[in-house]
This record gives structure tokens, sequence and C-alpha cells, in this order.
């Protein structure tokens, strides 16, 4: 393989990769350098001239005439006068010696082994020009399509078939998606194994939300209207905060659109994800009753040391402020950035005189436990025997030997 053959093949490769014409011509450089290094010892004294676009190369050895019996005839920039006067008769002492090297002179193998290291080199290249673009796009929406479905992953493919990752476990639970099929997601991490970028997305995380109301919601995208908090339970429940700019643009309003038009796509591409939108304020007890909402609140009590936050409610609004599993009490907590307890207000003539406090039996029930029992609204005994062993295991995150020690201590004081 002659010099044009093996730089026109580079530089076809590396076009197809996109590699700019200044890189493709530093990795030439850099190869043939490492030859003339190992074939004489170094390459100081070599001028490496090349272009891509003809396939020419020129690699000029130039080294000073000295006599032949001079010590420094040995110098790797040094010729001897007789060495000298082979390449052109009329050569002197002093002189310089520009000889013009030819890749064939450093044999077939060396040259091959040359190509494979070119190729190389641009697949390195074209690595780290991925790691260096996705880098710089972490938390961007970007839309690509299903390559492959594994066990524990989907690869997917970009506008330019690079792979992207996107594990089950960023993935929303009741997401299903089929080969060919066009995926939303946000870049989540960039990160480098074994020399090979893994760019890995997300549709759990609360920034791939805020880039869909981004895309679906003008005032939000010109910064009218800005997201101050998102919290999510992904494919369930999610709570957004949010506050315009323009008093005259209910911040509410506009997300959600005439009868949910605008927030209805948002709706569909999270698998029917309910989403709250609430109307941000500096005010903690009015956001508190917002992020609760439509619950009604009778009154509440604030602990800013112990950023906790006792909430009190007639007893037909407490399981629509605890939600289902206690989503909508745990993300109301995770909004305002304060631990929510429940508590039912019973008017003074349905108190039960017979009931006993919780915390009564904090000698018997560890103090966890009741904490479990007050934040799905559960102050006294009564009140958890009147729920079954099925309920209190759906509502709270206790086990069911837990509950069945509970239930038995509870009924013992009224036996």
């Amino acid at each position: 393989m002659n010099s044009v053959e093996l730089i026109s093949s580079f530089a076809e490769f590396a076009r197809e990769k996109n590699i700019d014409k200044p890189s493709m011509i530093a990795v030439l450089e850099d190869v043939f350098r490492t030859m003339i290094r190992k074939k004489f010892g170094s390459d100081e004294n070599f001028n490496v001239i090349i272009n891509p676009e003809s396939g020419d190369l020129e690699m000029w050895r130039t080294r000073e005439i000295v006599d032949d019996n001079s010590e420094d005839i040995w110098d790797f920039d040094k010729i001897p006068l007789s060495e000298a006067k082979l390449i052109e008769p009329d050569f002197e002492i002093g002189e310089e010696v520009a000889e013009l090297i030819k890749l064939e002179d450093f044999g077939r193998r060396v040259v091959q082994t040359a190509r494979q290291t070119l190729i190389q080199k641009i697949k390195d290249i074209e690595k780290e020009s991925l790691y260096d673009k996705y880098k710089d796009l972490v938390g961007e929406l970007v839309s690509s399509e299903v390559y492959q479905i594994l066990g524990r992953e989907l690869i997917l493919l970009d506008n330019e078939d690079n792979e992207l990752i996107l594990p089950k476990t960023e993935m929303i639970p009741k997401d299903r998606f089929k080969k060919g099929e066009t995926i939303k997601a946000i870049i989540h991490k960039v990160e480098m194994a074994n020399g090979t970028p893994r760019i890995i997305l997300s549709r759990i995380s609360p920034v791939f939300l805020e880039r869909l109301f981004e895309q679906e919601i003008p005032e939000i995208y010109d910064g009218t209207i800005t997201i101050r908090k998102i919290v999510r339970e992904p494919g369930e429940r999610a709570k957004v905060a949010v506050e315009s700019y323009d008093d005259r643009i209910d911040p509410v309003g506009a997300c959600v659109g005439m009868k949910g038009s605008r927030i209805h796509g948002i709706v569909r591409e999270l698998q029917n994800e309910n989403i709250d939108v609430i109307n941000f304020t500096d005010n903690l007890e009015l956001l508190v009753a917002r992020t609760l909402s439509p619950a009604k609140l009778n009154s509440m009590t604030i602990d800013k040391e112990r950023k906790r936050i006792s909430v009190f409610l007639n007893s037909d609004q407490v399981s629509m402020a605890i939600g289902r599993g206690g989503q909508n009490i745990k993300l109301a907590g995770k909004l305002v950035g304060y631990e929510i307890d429940v508590f039912r207000d019973v008017p003074k003539d349905e108190l039960d005189e017979e009931d006993v406090e919780l915390n009564e039996f904090s000698d018997d029930i560890d103090a966890w436990i009741l904490d479990e029992l007050h934040k799905i609204g559960l102050d006294t005994a009564k009140q958890v025997l009147a729920l079954s062993k099925e309920e209190l295991e759906r509502r709270t995150e206790l086990e069911e030997g837990t509950i069945e020690d509970i239930l038995s201590i509870l009924r013992a004081e009224f036996e």
C-alpha cells in the first residue's frame, strides 16, 4: 500500500465519521511520527507534510554533514561526509542534507500496522466527540428510536445513529415500547466505561416533566411563567409549583389550558400520571393548603426547627389529603420541604369518652410505628380498630405481622 492509498482511504473513513480536517491531519502526523521514532530513534529532525485531499505525503529527514572521524557521526541529526556524498557528490562538511523518506522504506508490515492505528485513533476521537457532545446536553429533552429491547434496558438510536441507553429503572412503570417506536426522554447522565461513552436517558426524573412543560406551554418556554419545584411518583402523581412574573397571567390556568388542552399531552406522555399544578407562594401556610387541595384544612401548626407541619381536618377530608397509598401527603411534604402529619378534628359531640389516644400506648408500641399511624390521620385506638388489616397494610409502610401486633394490643385495651 503506497502513501496515496493509505491517506486517501483514511481520509474517506474520517469524513464518514464527521472528523474535521485539522484533527485528521493531527492524527496522520502523529502516526507517521511514531513510525519514524521506531525506525530512526527520533523524529526531531523530520518534517512531515500531509495533504489529505490529494493523498500526498512527504517526510523529509534533515542532517548536518560532519567528518567521517568526528565523534558526532552517531547523533541522530548528523551524517558522515562519505555517506552524504552518496546522496550528492558535491556536499561538504557543515552543510545540511534534506533526504526524502518514502513510506515504502518502512516495510509492508509497519504500514499495515499504521493503517490499523489510524482507524483506531479515529474511533477514539469519535467516542471522545460523542462524550463531549452529550456531556453538554445533560438535562435536555431528546427524541430517539428504539433499536433493541434488552432485559434491563432499551438501546435507542439518535438521528446520527449514536447509541443511547434507557434503563428499565429510568422508565415509568407503565412504559411499554416496541422496536422502531420514537421515545422522548432527557439526557440523565453521560459516563465513560472502558473508553466507550454511555449516554443514559431518564423518563422518571423531575427534569423530564419540566422539559415537557417547556415544550407544551409557551409562557414557560419564554420565561413569563417559571417552574419553582417539581416532585413526582413516576406514572402515578406529580406536583408542579409554578409562578407568574406577569400579574395578568394565571400560571395554573396557563399551564392547564382550556379544558385541560395544554396539559393533556403531557399527561398522556407520562402514562396518565396525575399532575397537580400549584400556584407557588412564599406564604408557607397558604402553600401547604394549596398542595393538599382539594382537601380543606381547619388549621395547622408549623415546627420550623423540626421541619414538621401538623394539619388538622374533618374526618371526611383526611383520606383526600393523604391520597391513595399516602402519595398526596408524601408529595406535598416534598414540595414544601417539611414532614406533614395529618390529624382528624373530631367535634366534641362526637368524642368517644372510652376511646384512647394512641400516644398512651408508647410503652407497648414503638414511636416510629405510632408516627406511621399518625401520618394517615389515625390518632386514637378506635380509629385504628375501625380499619381492616388490609386497609392498614395498603395505606402505611407497616408489615402484616406488625399490624397484627398493633391490633392485638389495641383490642386488649377494650377487652
